[in-house]
């Protein structure tokens, strides 16, 4: 993802900046600036990938490394031959001020770099910039990751069903905010068939299990899929009036697939909660 900008050694490549200055300084053919963000004053695009659907590795807030996927865009900028470079600070906080500004966030930061992240009309869009090379380069790597609505088909009949069959049920219309154990709220529907199953039967005492794909470490993803499961157990019994010791969450992380997580349709599918019978 990281390459070193242009480095000027001797007469050659003199005699090649003098040849075809203006090729050197005029945006690849194709490329063009993210809509989001336009670029710093003074800089022409040197490379450009837009992929449709790619993964992409960025930080979170603790700096650990989470896969983010969706429509990719990798740019990378020059400063043209006639251009005062700014900082490499510079060109950071100019991005972050810019995400900013549209109220999204920065998510992570270490020297020359910076990941930064903003929630707009249902998509989340997250944006890594590098600024190198004395400030004369800086690449951007963007991705726009939609949030997968998920249609809640399961009810407490069918919940109960599947309960007393196989002794667990997955409930797929639970939904989180990325890499958090937020319960988004159009959880709500899928919540509220739960507290009317345990309603139903006030007997009924189950194991509420987080499940996670397999992307990132064993560690990271057993965490979550635990503060996930505790989250939930934690909104049924504030929001819904479940009572405590109805509900224990636990966390599996990817131990338990239900498919292979060679596909995003089967790690959308991994990626549950369930209801496990005591």
């Amino acid at each position: 993802m990281r390459r070193t900008g242009n480095i000027i050694v001797g007469v050659v490549s003199g005699l090649l900046m003098t040849a075809a200055p203006a090729l050197a300084q005029e945006d690849v053919p194709g490329s063009t600036d993210h809509p989001l963000l336009t670029r710093m004053p003074g800089f022409y695009i040197s490379d450009y990938e837009e992929r449709d659907f790619d993964r992409a590795d960025f930080k979170n807030s603790s700096g650990d490394d989470i896969y983010v996927e969706g429509r990719k865009f990798h740019i990378e900028y020059e400063i043209k031959n006639s251009g005062n470079a700014p900082s490499e600070i510079q060109i950071i906080k100019n991005y972050e001020n810019a995400i900013v500004k549209i109220d999204g966030s920065a998510v992570y930061e270490v020297p020359e770099e910076i990941w930064l992240k903003v929630e707009k009309g249902g998509q989340i869009t997250w944006v890594y910039v590098w600024a190198h090379s004395e400030g004369e380069s800086y690449e951007l790597d963007i991705v726009e990751q939609d949030v997968m609505a998920q249609d809640v088909t399961a009810n407490a009949e069918s919940l109960a069903r599947e309960i007393s069959s196989t002794g667990h049920v997955s409930v797929y219309g639970i939904h989180f905010d990325f890499d958090k154990a937020d319960v988004r709220p159009e959880s709500d529907p899928a919540l509220k068939e739960i507290a009317r199953l345990l309603d139903q039967d006030p007997k009924l005492k189950l194991l509420v299990v987080g499940h996670t794909d397999n992307f990132g470490t064993i560690d990271y993803n057993m965490k979550l899929s635990r503060s996930r499961a505790e989250a939930v157990v934690n909104v049924m019994v504030t929001k819904h009036g479940v009572a405590e010791d109805q509900l224990t969450p636990y966390g599996v992380g990817p131990l338990a697939p239900v498919t292979s997580n060679e596909t995003e349709a089967g790690r959308a599918l991994n990626r549950r909660v369930e209801l496990v019978k005591k």
